[in-house]
């Protein structure tokens, strides 16, 4: 959420940062909106201080013995008008936060302008994509000759974008995440969480993705507004949300590793073959609470991180500075790490590291003690993919077959494999 203030007195330039993303925003009605709340809340609180003056009034002519009839029918006049009044502001209020919630974040001066992905810029590549003297399959055909991916069954049970994982690719499966956790709190010094997978409808308002984006989420029918997680970065930053911290407690790092669920109502007809994009797929995400000043820096770590995965396993890949018609809408600037997949001779997402701001903090009113300036200020939110497992998991199938239909084990998930260096 954008600060309401900055609205008022910066209207033009915040205009123009949004206009970059491509969409046209009007924020004079806000403008307007908020005069008319903010000339009524006055109205309101004046309201309320007379109706307290009339209040003791009539105790005091009830103690002298004085006649209070005329005070009642100021108080019933005061009561009525006030019940309009509030019941208005109520509804301005609302509509005001409406907006407000709809409204992107503003870009980092940095971020490339571009109306979509074809803009993105090339920061860095690493490794070299292998070179292969047989004809190179694809994870789907790969896992199915080893009888170790079943989409079939999976669609039988769950319907499409859906997979069951067996055997020896189960267990690299599950290599992978306690190899990505190890390596992010022992080398990277985050702090590992097990966090809930349904959520309070407020805890993603909380990160953006409500109200916007609710056709992508799985909800819970019943009485309460519960919500599948499409990734832990939910629960992990709502757990700043109304907190406020010594600056000696920041920076906070924190990893977790959840399930992650996605309607993905926007991507009909896109990647349906395979693992690459489903409405069921495991994350290790990386979240930071950082002090203002220090974001941009924690966004070169954050993002390193997520690249020091990749450069273990052995995995060629790319860091991409997304655009501004590319750039999601919490986030100021995001780096795009992409992995190389020898079947699409190309590079696919596989991480997006972010630095939100003050964007998120301000919904969930996440604050730092900031003893310069003697105010509480809101804290600044990144997260990033650490990585995502599945398409890991697709990468190292890929990367690491070999002409026989097996699959090499990379040696850092060796030890997590009982030393077994192949797949067959």
């Amino acid at each position: 959420m954008l600060d309401l203030k900055e609205i008022r007195n910066d209207s033009h330039n915040l205009a123009s940062n949004l206009a970059r993303r491509g969409v046209e925003i009007d924020l004079d009605e806000i403008i307007q909106i908020d005069s008319k709340r903010r000339q009524l809340q006055s109205m309101v609180d004046k309201s309320r201080s007379q109706k307290n003056r009339v209040s003791k009034d009539i105790g005091l002519a009830k103690s002298n013995s004085e006649a209070t009839e005329e005070l009642k029918d100021q108080m019933r006049e005061l009561n009525r008008s006030l019940k309009h009044s509030e019941s208005e502001l109520s509804k301005l209020s609302s509509r005001l936060n409406g907006l407000l919630l709809n409204l992107p974040n503003l870009l980092h001066d940095s971020v490339p302008d571009g109306s979509d992905e074809s803009s993105n810029k090339e920061i860095r590549l690493w490794g070299e994509p292998a070179i292969f003297d047989f004809k190179v399959k694809d994870h789907v055909v790969l896992g199915q000759d080893l009888g170790m991916l079943d989409f079939s069954t999976a669609a039988k049970i769950s319907g499409t974008r859906f997979v069951i994982i067996k055997n020896d690719l189960a267990r690299l499966n599950r290599a992978l995440i306690q190899f990505m956790l190890d390596v992010h709190t022992q080398e990277h010094n985050y702090t590992e969480h097990y966090v809930p997978s349904i959520v309070k409808a407020d805890a993603l308002v909380g990160t953006g993705q409500l109200p916007k984006f609710g056709d992508d989420l799985f909800k819970i029918d019943g009485d309460d507004d519960f919500y599948l997680i499409p990734t832990a970065e939910v629960p992990l930053t709502n757990i700043a949300g109304g907190h406020i911290y010594n600056p000696e407690e920041l920076p906070i790092k924190l990893v977790g590793h959840t399930p992650c669920y996605r309607s993905e109502a926007g991507s009909y007809g896109q990647d349906t073959k395979g693992m690459i994009r489903q409405h069921q797929f495991e994350k290790v995400e990386l979240v930071h609470i950082v002090k203002p000043e220090d974001s941009y820096d924690a966004l070169e770590e954050l993002t390193k991180n997520a690249e020091s995965i990749l450069i273990k396993l052995g995995l060629p890949y790319r860091v991409m500075l997304l655009s501004s018609g590319d750039t999601g809408q919490a986030a100021a600037k995001t780096y795009d790490i992409e992995v190389w997949l020898p079947s699409q001779k190309r590079y696919r997402e596989i991480s997006s590291c972010s630095n939100c701001e003050s964007f998120q903090a301000r919904r969930m009113k996440a604050r730092w003690k900031n003893k310069d300036s003697n105010q509480n200020e809101f804290v600044h939110t990144l997260n990033g993919s650490g990585l995502a497992v599945g398409r890991t998991l697709i990468a190292i199938i890929e990367n690491y077959q070999k002409q026989d239909g097996s699959i090499m084990i990379p040696e850092a998930l060796q030890p997590y494999m009982g030393n077994q260096q192949v797949i067959a």
